[in-house]
């Protein structure tokens, strides 16, 4: 894996909520921010992982909570942001990074596959947003989406997942519209494929090595490589900083050059 220098940004002062914290990219995400000078609440339905990472981020210096609990659940998200102001003193930035993915073509995705990967990709991230918006206002905000290059075209026996991230391009584009005015910025990322327990039990589910998999991953990217969760990150990063304030509604994609 090519090493490379990560960004610098300055995030003193801002408060940040981040979903799906408790592993791979969420975490990646979390760590990120409280690094670069943020206060951070953690969601996510893992408590021992969520009580490691928020111990470990507050060795950072930072305020950081962790509010365990679904993001499936409506009611939970209008609390989430409702803790995270009460415990941060505001919300400036809320990344939703929850998700989940199953490898199947249409024929083989089942009722339960459906719904769940909505439910969580879709209905969970539009929970977080209606209840963000509110608590953005008065200070103005950033929304960053997590969706995926299989947002922007189709991918083999990924369904499911891809109708899921299409529409979550879509919410982020109409939301971007809707509260322009407002100072408030929606912004959505597009990784391919980044090196996460996410991407690697896709791998053990198609009986492939980590190795194998990782390597026929990279087959098709100019690059020759997956992303990092660190490159993605910083990426998620840029476009919550100063230096993106000019970016609002349309995707930001980091895969290598497989689309260009």
């Amino acid at each position: 894996m090519t090493e490379t220098k990560r960004a610098s940004f300055d995030f003193s002062g801002k408060s940040v909520l981040v979903t799906g914290a408790t592993s791979g990219l969420g975490a990646a995400i979390a760590e990120a921010f409280a690094a670069s000078g943020a206060d951070v609440a953690l969601a996510g339905r893992d408590l021992p992982r969520g009580n490691r990472l928020r111990e470990r981020l507050r060795g950072l210096g930072r305020k950081v909570e962790f509010i365990p609990g679904d993001i499936t659940d409506p009611a939970y998200c209008d609390s989430l942001v409702d803790e995270t102001v009460a415990a941060l003193g505001q919300l400036d930035i809320a990344v939703n990074s929850a998700g989940v993915i199953y490898h199947a073509a249409v024929d083989e995705t089942t009722d339960e596959q459906w719904r769940n990967t909505f439910a969580v990709n879709v209905n969970g991230m539009f929970y977080v947003c209606r209840a963000a918006i509110p608590a953005m206002r008065e200070r103005g905000g950033v929304i960053v989406n997590v969706a995926s290059d299989a947002a922007l075209t189709g991918s083999r026996h990924l369904v499911a997942y891809c109708a899921s991230k299409g529409a979550v391009l879509q919410m982020t584009r109409a939301m971007a519209l809707d509260h322009a005015r407002e100072g408030i910025r929606v912004v959505a990322v597009c990784p391919g494929d980044v090196d996460t327990p996410m991407l690697r039990g896709e791998f053990r589910d198609r009986g492939l090595s980590i190795e194998e998999g990782l390597r026929r991953s990279a087959d098709g990217v100019p690059l020759n490589r997956v992303a990092t969760p660190e490159e993605v990150a910083d990426l998620v990063l840029y476009s919550a900083s100063g230096s993106g304030r000019f970016i609002t509604g349309y995707p930001l994609v980091m895969d290598g050059g497989s689309r260009a």
